[in-house]
């Protein structure tokens, strides 16, 4: 029913629109199986990473549910894993609106919302309700009113909130919608800010320890990326995420083009897979990437795959496709891998850089 449902929501502002169907899930989550059919991924798909089951690759990208509020309704959806924030220790509006911006014709968004969310401790509130439906991901960032030189302070907080509910954490540093934010990215920033939340959450943890991923920005070059990359994986980081938004613009046909802030969907997918392969170069599959970036299809998460994505991860596809896009995109992933002859998932995680 999601084709009868868009020409409604798209006649909506952007964010209006974007609370009004979180507004429904929250309220009512069995409202999903108006518009999709249950997800039964084969079992060529499954895999364990970090000591948990992911029964197919496809995830929930940060961003689309901020405060944890539908979490119950996108494991109806049929996503492997959820990733909710990005969550900041103090509550804090975000950006003047407006600041998302559909691009139909490309489809594709622009956002410039600035971590808008409830903060730290409310949001934890909900994670540890919705223990136990499946995993869910927690994205970190810093409040935009926290110096640079403070950051770290942020960061920590956020561990000691999450560290005992969350599957996974993710140091979010490559926002482009919080002024200065992606200075942290620098390599001399980065390195010790991730060495420090490591440290702290070893600290905090017995035994099963969340992972510790972290978010890269496309715009970074091929060189500061592979260079981040080795550095992160011999501090002992846990994974990446590849990719943010992009602050490129690469032929757009929107009259919003120009707007100001972060670009995701189709025209980010080229970009957001070349980063997957740089970074499984670098750090020679040592550690789990998650590729996100233009995931509107089978073909493109099969794509990621190839170039070195354990998981994939949807967000603006799921804006223009509906929730009916992640059974769509598992179904369509293991037709690929018996076309080509691979029995497990594993086995075509990075098969382009072994020249299949």
């Amino acid at each position: 029913m999601y084709h009868l449902l868009r020409p409604v929501l798209f006649r909506m502002e952007p964010e209006a629109a974007h609370h009004t169907i979180l507004a429904l899930l929250a309220r009512m989550p069995w409202s999903v199986r108006l518009a999709c059919a249950p997800v039964s991924p084969s079992p060529a798909l499954g895999q364990t990473l970090w000591g948990r089951r992911f029964p197919h690759p496809v995830g929930l990208a940060a961003g689309l549910d901020k405060n944890a509020v539908a979490v119950p309704a996108l494991f109806q959806c049929g996503f492997s894993f959820v990733e909710v924030g990005t969550v900041t220790p103090r509550p804090q509006p975000g950006n003047p609106k407006p600041r998302l911006f559909r691009l139909p014709a490309d489809e594709a968004l622009i956002n410039r919302m600035g971590f808008n969310n409830d903060g730290a401790d409310l949001v934890a509130q909900r994670v540890h309700r919705w223990r136990g439906l499946g995993i869910i991901g927690v994205n970190l960032g810093k409040n935009k009113t926290t110096p640079n030189d403070a950051a770290l302070e942020d960061y920590l907080a956020n561990v000691r909130v999450f560290c005992a509910i969350a599957d996974y954490l993710v140091i979010n540093v490559s926002s482009p919608n919080t002024p200065g934010l992606r200075d942290l990215q620098a390599q001399e920033q980065l390195v010790p800010l991730v060495r420090a939340v490591l440290a702290e959450r070893d600290r905090l943890t017995e035994g099963s320890r969340p992972p510790l991923l972290v978010k890269l920005a496309p715009d970074l070059s091929d060189e500061d990326l592979a260079e981040l990359a080795v550095a992160l994986t011999n501090i002992g980081v846990d994974g990446l995420i590849a990719t943010n938004t992009t602050i490129a613009r690469p032929k757009l046909h929107t009259p919003f083009a120009n707007e100001p802030g972060g670009l995701s969907g189709k025209p980010l997918r080229e970009r957001a897979t070349a980063v997957v392969r740089q970074l499984y170069e670098a750090t020679r599959g040592k550690i789990p990437i998650i590729g996100s970036g233009g995931v509107f299809s089978a073909d493109d998460a099969y794509e990621k795959i190839r170039a070195g994505a354990s998981l994939v991860q949807v967000y603006t596809g799921f804006i223009y496709r509906g929730p009916g896009i992640v059974r769509e995109i598992a179904d369509g992933l293991a037709q690929r891998l018996a076309r080509d002859g691979f029995e497990k998932i594993e086995e075509a995680i990075g098969a382009d850089h072994r020249g299949r």
